[in-house]
């Protein structure tokens, strides 16, 4: 960590930093002031910074109550944060403050294969998380495109999701309790090691997906599964976007349920081939790519029944890979893709929308029709199966012409109240963080809005937690 240090921005009337003043109730060694850190914790993946005023790396629970406690009684902000993957500027500091990083909060505290439960630490990278269980026979499901950046506290925060979405569900499905730590420092347990727990109410589905806004998750009891003992994935090429879709309500109709379902639009495959230098897909105007697991038998008799499925639906071409090194090749094409987007030069700007599934070609054709009234090309890719499409708009000078920046933010506005009356929602997994929070009022109702306003005064009647969201405090 680099000696070099900032001035705080927050003091006492003796004129001590902030950073100086948490030394008197915290451990030195984690605290930290230096321009490096302040800048590191001032944004995520998005575009918006702000500075905290000091950056605490806490590594236990205590730590954090106590970090809550002296923010209490001094009215201090505290952002609480993870990996920093998020792409709605969730984490971002608004207000300064603590920066309260749980990244070395990381220890896998229990993996017990007959309960069929891993005790994790909020730190805890998703993909380490994954390769431990892994070793034991296991299976944590949630996988978000992230998983490798991302950790389990994040990834709680938004209730992220991931390709497995369809049959595996959310983050929340795989959460069986937490320990939070309240605004005031209070520890709480909720939940705990049991798939059914119906002891009063479902305070663990309140903490999960509430951004930061409630509580710090410092321990997280998750549900694992036994890892199927076979996979086989097909990749098949669609001279259309709407044959492509006809062809996941197809797979639906004949009894299938893969563990994925990804599509991709022509703009996609197209930027997919001038990144990989290859040919992707010639021809085809759109891809599918589903994913089968489970016992041998099984997964070969459902991939045969799929390959004929989508054969019938027009596929021009398929290929098909069975066993984990094959899987991961046609998985590639699909892990390129955001890259991909962004190898072509422009802003992209990426909305994790969701519509019904059967609104999947309605909502291509929109964006389509928005990129020819506004010029701004559109890549539609993602989540086919539970119809969250990664809607991108792939802008030219966004940052740096405020022209552009006006139209991209008209072309949301459409996009927004077309996907909300398609019965969508404006995020799926990425959250509202500062991101979406233009468009909150519009997603949900007064009397929603009033009970989010409850909820957070009631947690946090200071309004110290992550403030500057889209759920405003005291």
């Amino acid at each position: 960590m680099s000696k070099s240090k900032t001035t705080s921005k927050l003091t006492n009337g003796a004129g001590k930093s902030l950073a100086a003043r948490l030394r008197a109730v915290l451990p030195s060694r984690i605290i930290s002031e230096t321009a490096e850190d302040l800048a590191f914790h001032a944004k995520d993946k998005w575009f918006a910074s702000h500075p905290p005023d000091a950056v605490v790396f806490a590594e236990t629970t205590e730590q954090v109550s106590k970090v809550m406690k002296f923010a209490t009684r001094h009215k201090i902000p505290v952002t609480a944060r993870g990996g920093g993957a998020g792409y709605v500027g969730g984490c971002v500091p608004m207000h300064g403050g603590v920066a309260l990083s749980l990244a070395r909060m990381n220890r896998i505290k229990e993996i017990h294969v007959t309960d069929g439960v891993a005790v994790v630490e909020p730190g805890v990278i998703t993909g380490t998380l994954q390769d431990a269980v892994r070793a034991q026979g296991l299976f944590y499901a949630p996988d978000p495109a992230s998983l490798r950046d991302s950790s389990i506290g994040g990834n709680i925060a938004t209730n992220a999701g991931g390709p497995r979405c369809l049959k595996y569900g959310v983050t929340r499905t795989s959460v069986l309790g937490l320990e939070v730590v309240l605004a005031d420092g209070s520890v709480v347990r909720c939940g705990g090691r049991t798939i059914k727990n119906k002891t009063g109410f479902d305070i663990v589905g309140l903490f999960v997906g509430s951004e930061g806004l409630l509580g710090v998750v410092t321990e997280a009891t998750l549900r694992l599964l036994p890892l199927p003992p076979a996979r086989a994935v097909v990749s098949a090429s669609f001279p259309t976007f709407r044959a492509a879709a006809e062809a996941v309500q197809a797979v639906f109709a004949a009894g299938l349920v893969p563990a994925c379902l990804e599509i991709a639009d022509a703009f996609t495959l197209e930027a997919a081939r001038q990144y990989l230098g290859k040919q992707v897909a010639p021809g085809a105007k759109a891809q599918l790519i589903a994913e089968l697991d489970g016992q041998s038998e099984s997964v070969r008799s459902e991939m045969k029944a799929l390959l004929k499925l989508l054969k019938n639906c027009g596929a021009l071409k398929m290929a098909t890979g069975h066993g984990e090194k094959a899987c991961e090749a046609l998985w590639g094409l699909r892990r390129a893709y955001s890259a991909s987007l962004k190898a072509t030069g422009l802003t992209k700007l990426n909305e994790d929308i969701v519509v019904p599934r059967g609104s999947l070609v309605a909502l291509v054709e929109f964006g389509e029709r928005l990129s020819a009234k506004y010029g701004i090309p559109v890549a539609c890719f993602g989540h086919a199966g539970d119809g969250n499409i990664h809607v991108n708009l792939m802008a030219k000078h966004y940052h740096e012409d405020q022209k552009v920046h006006a139209k991209v933010n008209k072309a949301l506005d459409e996009l927004f109240r077309e996907v909300l009356r398609l019965g969508g929602a404006v995020t799926g997994e990425h959250g509202i963080g500062l991101a979406k929070a233009r468009w909150w009022p519009l997603a949900v109702s007064p009397a929603t809005r009033q009970t989010h306003e409850i909820l957070k005064k009631a947690l946090d009647p200071l309004g110290i937690l992550n403030p500057g969201k889209f759920v405003q405090g005291a």
